[in-house]
């Protein structure tokens, strides 16, 4: 009982810090905005203020906390859409890059905004201009005075594709009357399997089913035809390996492996996709010194004697898991937690990590039992894999087929909609302003 006390202590002694520092936040993101973390025509939306008028009708608010989340529940915005064709679907995320994202590929009836930072008036602001008819909120980001706020407003809220590391699960229980006050805020929670059904019960949540993982069912990256022609017209012939979505120190790893399979396999092309782009004259300026190196932001093309090729550009991943007939899972070779491989294998791409994986690890057993992808026990495999898979053709075909097959489940997203159909159903239609 003292632990509760403490741990819902905590809540209150956060809100109060938040609704004093409330004047802080304007620097704040001021600062975020120096360093690209901000949209600056859109700043006033994290405080809370819109940056459009609310559609008339019911309103479903659908939060993400960034690119990962909002782009694994857009399969499930449209079948929203085609359920209440009569509603509007507001997307709310926190990173400039899934601002763009969902700006260019939500469906008519949905847009989308920042979301405010969680201090009680920029929360306030933002609830009485959208005044939501159902919240979801999507995986595991919960932010408290907005949680107490929309519960306050006695708006239906679901926890969906829900998620819990183990650590974080530890993490919670330290706080237990803390987890039980904002998880029981949820009317339900929809687990993305049963290990994290069985923590959220643990935590307080009163309702809990287990459809599965959205992230299964999400949509092949888009590609732009012209520019992955242009490549494949400069690079043809040429065994090919992509490193996608790298961080901090894997590049270096990517130039040693480019040194070992070139030995074996002339004319390799390495390419490089840089999980934060803004990186990319950095690594070309280190990589520079030892290999031949192009960098796409610049507009350029791989040249005939072009090595390594970073492709420092904002959304067009999709083309280059197009071009690579092998990917490599970036933030698995140092400890992050690996990247989305599904992004691969929807398009038929076989797949190679390291062994950080834990924020995928049910998804890399999916792949990895079809016979899709492979884990390496440490960067010193993956040269010897890299010229094992180039130099068998068919092998690659195979395994690229598996993954795809894998990938192509579309079960986690008709059991979703099925519990949330009762809810869809009871909005009302008026004309609301």
């Amino acid at each position: 009982m003292m632990a509760e006390q403490r741990s819902s202590a905590l809540l209150s002694a956060y809100r109060a810090l938040t609704g004093f520092a409330e004047p802080l936040a304007t620097r704040l993101l001021r600062r975020r905005l120096a360093n690209g973390k901000e949209d600056p025509d859109r700043m006033p939306e994290r405080l809370g203020r819109p940056g459009r008028v609310r559609p008339r009708g019911s309103v479903i608010w659908v939060h993400a906390a960034s690119v990962g989340e909002s782009l694994s529940v857009l399969p499930l915005i449209r079948e929203i859409g085609r359920v209440r064709s009569d509603i509007h679907v507001l997307v709310t995320t926190g990173t400039v890059t899934s601002g763009r994202v969902m700006s260019e590929r939500l469906p008519p009836f949905a847009f989308h905004q920042f979301v405010p930072v969680d201090t009680p008036s920029a929360v306030k602001a933002f609830l009485d201009h959208w005044r939501p008819d159902l919240a979801l909120w999507v995986e595991s980001e919960l932010w408290p005075n907005m949680l107490s706020a929309t519960h306050a407003r006695r708006v239906p809220m679901i926890l969906v594709n829900a998620r819990m590391s183990d650590r974080s699960f530890r993490g919670w229980r330290r706080a237990s009357g803390a987890a039980r006050e904002l998880i029981g805020t949820f009317d339900l929670c929809l687990a993305q399997d049963e290990g994290v059904a069985q923590k959220l019960k643990r935590l307080g949540a009163s309702r809990v089913l287990v459809p599965g993982n959205l992230k299964l069912v999400g949509d092949p990256l888009p590609h732009d035809a012209g520019v992955l022609g242009d490549l494949r017209l400069e690079t043809m012939d040429r065994p090919i390996w992509l490193l996608a979505s790298s961080h901090p120190g894997e590049e270096e790893i990517a130039a040693q492996v480019h040194r070992e399979v070139s030995q074996s396999l002339r004319r390799l092309l390495t390419v490089i996709v840089p999980r934060h782009p803004q990186r990319g004259a950095d690594i070309a300026e280190k990589l520079g010194l030892d290999f031949r190196v192009k960098r796409r932001s610049k507009g350029e093309l791989p040249a005939v004697e072009t090595e390594i090729y970073i492709a420092d550009t904002l959304g067009e991943l999709g083309v280059f898991y197009r071009l690579s007939p092998i990917a490599v899972m970036g933030g698995s070779f140092v400890p992050h937690g690996g990247q989305n491989p599904l992004e691969p294998a929807r398009i038929g791409v076989p797949v190679l990590s390291g062994p950080h994986v834990g924020n995928f690890k049910d998804i890399f057993r999916m792949l990895i039992n079809a016979g899709g992808a492979e884990i390496l026990s440490s960067h010193r495999e993956l040269g010897v894999r890299l010229v094992a898979l180039l130099s068998n053709p068919e092998a690659m075909a195979a395994r690229g087929a598996a993954a795809m097959r894998a990938a192509g489940r579309r079960e986690p997203l008709i059991c979703t909609m099925d519990a949330l159909e009762p809810y869809l159903l009871s909005l009302r239609v008026d004309a609301r302003p």
